[in-house]
């Protein structure tokens, strides 16, 4: 008898959001992933029919037709994606979404697979979903990138995501269920000190920064040269 709970409910489900910490954890219960600098997003796919959710619920379908096109070609008759909507530039280096117009070299970063033809997936272990979704999204196209994990000690990773200028890390129970809801928080999260964070910012070659509230999210201090306007997901 199958323990999964069935077909999850038409339309958006909630995310499962990570919670900040000041030190990351150490063990080998943990995996961490690169957190990326891009737009959180539910990705549902019915047979051809795709649905692209922000974190809240908004439909940012139109926004991305790259990542839409690439989900439609998927083998699997059904799927939740969990992910990063990210903008590359031309050298395949992440850069900031800047605009709400619709983007197509925007790419998902997918990290975890919720539902897979019809099957519910949120009760399986993390590493287990994660092997799953690696699997269907190998040879997806342009549209979907694996985001792989990295086994080792948490601050030993975090310190070379510092060093590598990258936004932070997440780090994950490898046997974690999948909690979905936006108060259940499943993760811990490590964001880059606001000055490593800023050097960062430099070397992608970005010249605008985050608004006061995307800033405060991050915990990155406020600088008033660079503030621009955030957008809202």
């Amino acid at each position: 008898m199958s323990l999964r709970p069935g077909t999850l409910a038409a339309g958006f489900v909630w995310p499962c959001l990570p919670t900040k910490t000041h030190e990351p954890p150490s063990g080998g219960l943990w995996i961490h992933e690169i957190k990326h600098d891009g737009f959180r997003i539910i990705a549902r796919k019915n047979g051809e029919r795709v649905r692209l959710y922000s974190r809240p619920g908004n439909d940012l379908t139109r926004r991305f037709p790259l990542i839409v096109e690439t989900l439609a070609r998927l083998r699997s008759r059904s799927c939740i994606i969990d992910g990063d909507a990210v903008a590359c530039d031309d050298n395949g280096v992440a850069d900031l979404i800047r605009n709400h117009r619709a983007n197509d070299r925007v790419l998902l970063y997918a990290f975890d697979l919720i539902e897979l033809n019809d099957d519910d997936l949120r009760r399986d272990p993390l590493e287990v979903r994660k092997a799953t979704l690696a699997s269907i999204v190998a040879k997806a196209g342009p549209g979907i990138r694996f985001n792989e994990h990295i086994e080792g000690d948490g601050p030993t990773v975090f310190a070379h995501a510092c060093k590598m200028g990258l936004e932070g890390i997440v780090s994950k129970q490898r046997d974690s269920a999948y909690r979905s809801g936006p108060r259940r928080a499943c993760y811990r999260q490590n964001d880059l000190p606001a000055s490593t964070a800023t050097s960062a910012k430099k070397v992608l070659g970005r010249r605008e920064a985050l608004g006061d509230s995307a800033m405060e999210s991050r915990g990155l201090s406020r600088r008033k040269s660079q503030v621009g306007t955030p957008m809202s997901d």
